[in-house]
């Protein structure tokens, strides 16, 4: 199939690398030139295992390229996908902005347009986002919607880190439509991806990311509190958690149910706000939703209150993405922390080999600025410098990077926030965010 994809950020530039890998035919369309450049010079725009690999092949296999021309990419393919982001307003609603700007582009480029096109909502939306999108083109377009065009929604289920593995091998696909073209082509679309396809209203499927991630978000907080439980009684978290999750006849994931430090991102943030707004709005009362976010910061304050009460200057924080493997800090807990302590006058070192300041774009790149304006000072690829200069390591990502710096660098006081080794033999002091009695020293 011939496709353009709208938004070459984190789903985008995924959808249209493992799109290509799948023997399609992409186009991908941004405003930033930044962007369209580097696809069209067979680079990804964000760093994520395997899509360097997958955007170089389809480039070399001239299976993808890139433009800033809306009319020149709906022409030329017969699906779009809108893959745009969505964040947070101030209030907790969805910015839908670029969601419709898109679908006005797109509507004028179908006015001229005589093959049915199909539009696919990738980007993350509150129910009835579909349908407005399908009235804007009409009106832009002067066509009506199911006879010149039909909307789909199709939300994703990436986890930053795995993105590529979870598109090609998914739980399930999910697809909103009313549509029989509209379905016979997402079959199309997806024949070689695994799992079951479910073919659903398009408000269930808008719906359903809120649902899935507000949950996600839930499970978090929930391990987290118990793990702050069973290290005031002295007892291991995760043994208590391990057994919690071996009931899986409930369709419990042991996947969140791991006590850490809080959760981050662009989506559980987003999403669990967005629900919460939702119900509001509908006047039906959902406490513990309303109250995932308060315990989400208490947990951050707990890992404030864990470093300054060793009582040291300068403090090394060893990962500043929002997870491992990513240079997304956009809602990075990690973040938070940092910008506390600098208000108090500590001496920070920063080290994350995913960050590099200067190709930082977009809401990620203002997202830091306006948290941290001077990171560039503080920020280093030097572990080892890191590691030597400070008094307290602070551990905030799962990097491979770290598994023997207790063997490389004893006699430090090491804080956890990411179990990052689930037993310790160490020489120096080390003090886990919601466990205890795992150091054997």
């Amino acid at each position: 199939m011939k496709i353009s994809v709208f938004g070459l950020g984190y789903v985008g530039c995924v959808s249209a690398g493992c799109l290509a890998g799948m023997g399609h035919s992409i186009i991908g369309v941004d405003p930033n030139e930044t962007k369209v450049r580097q696809i069209n010079e067979g680079k990804p725009t964000i760093i994520e295992k395997d899509i360097e690999h997958l955007i170089q092949q389809a480039h070399e296999n001239k299976q993808l390229s890139a433009t800033k021309n809306v009319e020149e990419a709906v022409l030329n393919s017969e699906m779009s996908i809108i893959s745009v982001g969505t964040p947070s307003t101030k209030n907790g609603h969805l910015n839908l902005e670029y969601i419709y700007n898109v679908a006005r582009e797109i509507g004028q480029a179908i006015k001229k347009k005589e093959e049915f096109h199909i539009i696919t909502i990738r980007s993350t939306v509150l129910p009835g986002t579909n349908q407005k999108v399908g009235e804007i083109i009409e009106e832009e377009s002067g066509k009506p919607r199911d006879e010149a065009f039909t909307v789909v929604s199709n939300p994703e289920f990436l986890r930053e880190g795995t993105a590529v593995y979870d598109y090609y091998n998914p739980p399930l696909t999910l697809i909103g439509t009313n549509h029989t073209l509209g379905q016979e082509k997402m079959n199309e679309l997806y024949k070689k991806i695994p799992g079951e396809k479910v073919f659903t209203d398009i408000q269930v499927a808008e719906i359903m990311k809120y649902v899935n991630n507000t949950y996600h978000a839930l499970k978090i907080v929930f391990g987290n509190e118990i793990g702050n439980i069973c290290k005031a009684l002295n007892i291991d978290s995760h043994k208590v958690m391990e057994i919690f999750c071996m009931d899986k006849q409930l369709n419990i994931s042991p996947y969140y149910f791991k006590p850490g430090f809080a959760y981050g991102g662009s989506c559980l943030p987003k999403d669990s706000k967005a629900l919460k707004t939702l119900a509001s709005e509908l006047f039906v009362s959902t406490p513990v939703i309303n109250n995932i976010h308060q315990s989400n910061e208490i947990q951050k304050e707990n890992a404030l209150e864990i470093i300054m009460s060793k009582k040291k200057h300068k403090i090394g924080i060893l990962g500043l993405s929002f997870k491992a493997g990513t240079d997304d800090l956009r809602n990075s807990p990690i973040v938070d922390v940092v910008e506390r302590l600098l208000g108090k006058g500590f001496a920070l070192a920063i080290y994350d080999k995913h960050v590099k300041l200067s190709e930082l774009t977009g809401t990620n790149k203002e997202y830091i600025e306006a948290k941290i304006p001077h990171l560039q000072r503080f920020i280093t690829n030097d572990l080892n410098k890191v590691m030597n200069e400070s008094e307290v390591i602070v551990i905030a990502n799962k990097e491979e990077d770290f598994a023997h710096l207790l063997e490389e660098y004893p006699n430090k006081i090491i804080i956890d926030l990411v179990r990052m080794w689930k037993e310790v033999q160490y020489n120096g002091e080390y003090e886990g965010l919601c466990w205890g009695d795992v150091n054997e020293k």
